[in-house]
């Protein structure tokens, strides 16, 4: 019996692994060459192996570190506020999605848009000589931030993000919200226990792993951001809005510093690896 499982179950995952191997395993052999090796764009299909000088020049540059802070502030925070606010509506604005469910269909309305084409509206919009929102406040105050300025870009971007980013957050915990049973809430009030106790012990218990889940998404998407922030600030003064995935494209296309910028998207692989392993190790220690 446990002969024809372990043989079902390779007849059923040799497609899944060949595609991965044919679409995977081909770039990161080409990436892990080109990450040891002196090559340029008029070398991509001779590349000189060089050792490891460009793991160095990526660890020793400092660049590279206020990029991986710059990523993973961000990540945290927009991880962070996308869940809180999101699980807020989900919760709060269950009774009126009860009654209608067409409010939702507004609420997904950001993720119809495309980061980039987000970015270059608030670009537009908060603009420091051409758009509305300091023309008014200017109007109306007598005083505007410059929000893609030095000091204000990063929380703009932060908005920005938590803003086009929420609605996910939320449909997430509506589904995990909608799925707990009726019959746990009517004996918890049958029980004596208020709204917010209800939710804080029966509630939120229930819906912890689509909490967890919704984190490591939001963190991992906001980690290697990109389309927002190039478009919004790019680099930003002096390298202060750099992501992770910003120094990789400077590098590569502008620097033209190949190995150098490949060895960085290795160092990211390894270490989102590690991250991910670690994680997956933790939760099967707990479900043991």
């Amino acid at each position: 019996m446990e002969t024809t499982h372990r043989l079902e179950w390779t007849l059923l995952a040799t497609p899944l692994m060949a595609f991965l191997l044919v679409c995977l395993g081909f770039p990161a052999i080409v990436n892990l060459i080109y990450s040891v090796s002196d090559i340029s764009f008029e070398t991509l299909r001779s590349p000189e192996i060089s050792g490891f000088g460009n793991f160095a020049a990526v660890l020793t540059d400092s660049g590279f570190w206020r990029a991986n802070w710059f990523s993973l502030r961000f990540g945290l925070l927009t991880a962070i506020l996308e869940c809180l606010i999101g699980l807020g509506l989900a919760v709060f604005l269950a009774p009126l999605f009860k009654e209608r469910s067409w409010p939702i269909a507004i609420l997904m309305l950001p993720l119809m848009v495309a980061p980039a084409l987000m970015g270059l509206m608030y670009r537009l919009v908060l603009h420091e000589f051409a758009g509305p929102v300091p023309h008014y406040l200017w109007a109306w105050f007598g005083n505007s931030p410059a929000f893609l300025g030095p000091n204000s870009a990063f929380w703009t971007l932060i908005v920005v993000e938590t803003l086009q980013w929420t609605p996910f957050a939320f449909l997430l915990f509506h589904m995990a919200y909608q799925a707990i049973p009726e019959e746990l809430r009517e004996a918890a009030s049958i029980d004596g226990a208020t709204g917010f106790a209800r939710f804080w012990r029966i509630e939120l218990p229930l819906m912890l792993p689509t909490l967890a889940a919704a984190l490591l998404i939001r963190f991992i998407d906001g980690f290697r951001v990109f389309d927002n922030v190039y478009v919004l600030t790019g680099s930003g003064a002096g390298g202060s809005t750099t992501s992770l995935s910003i120094y990789i494209y400077e590098a590569f296309f502008k620097q033209a510093a190949i190995g150098k910028a490949v060895a960085a998207s290795v160092i990211l692989f390894a270490a989102s690896f590690a991250v991910l392993y670690g994680l997956n190790r933790l939760a099967r220690r707990r479900r043991r």
